[in-house]
């Protein structure tokens, strides 16, 4: 009973650090003329938003948009995410929209109070969106927390990062699209 107990524990551990990994790399976006990037998809399913009254892809087009998956009890999530709200205070006066999607690992991330407690214990500010179905999460074609992806003026997914790491280069990104939105004006 034992040895099943041992088995039983290192499978569990096998399939959160599978599920949960830093150093997944990213997958990069390459739009060409021939082939632009793909259009961000709504936000779906969306149980609850806390910071925010329900926000969505069609009415944010103008905005550069980071729409981050996460969950609370997530290491990765939980390292990443002082690069995440420090770019959402450096550059929301700036144009840009930080969305955090919630998207529950185990049971317990599902309850609507655990969540609250999170952000505020976090002092997340931004908007969340508690994606306890999945459907934001299979709708982004996602499978990995933490996950980021940078959405252009237009709507378009123009990168995407998964796990943590390259925060230089993703804050390049957000600098380089809203220095474009400036040009533009």
């Amino acid at each position: 009973m034992k040895k099943l107990s041992s088995l039983a524990t290192m499978l569990a551990a096998c399939v959160f650090a599978a599920a949960c990994s830093p150093n997944v790399q990213a997958d990069p976006v390459h739009p060409t003329q021939t082939r632009p990037a793909p259009m961000a998809p709504e936000f779906k399913g969306i149980d609850n938003w806390i910071n925010s009254s329900p926000q969505s892809i069609q009415d944010l087009r103008g905005k550069v948009v980071l729409v981050e998956f996460w969950t609370y009890s997530c290491i990765n999530c939980v390292r990443v995410m002082p690069h995440v709200k420090q770019w959402h205070a450096k550059y929301k006066d700036q144009g840009l929209v930080v969305i955090g999607v919630h998207t529950p690992e185990y049971g317990y991330e599902k309850k609507l109070s655990n969540v609250r407690a999170a952000v505020q214990r976090f002092g997340i500010t931004y908007p969340v969106a508690q994606d306890n179905g999945y459907e934001t999460w299979n709708a982004y074609g996602n499978r990995y927390w933490p996950a980021m992806y940078l959405i252009d003026q237009q709507g378009r997914i123009v990168y995407q990062h998964f796990g943590e790491g390259q925060y230089q280069e993703t804050e390049a990104k957000i600098r380089a699209l809203l220095s474009m939105d400036q040009k533009a004006q």
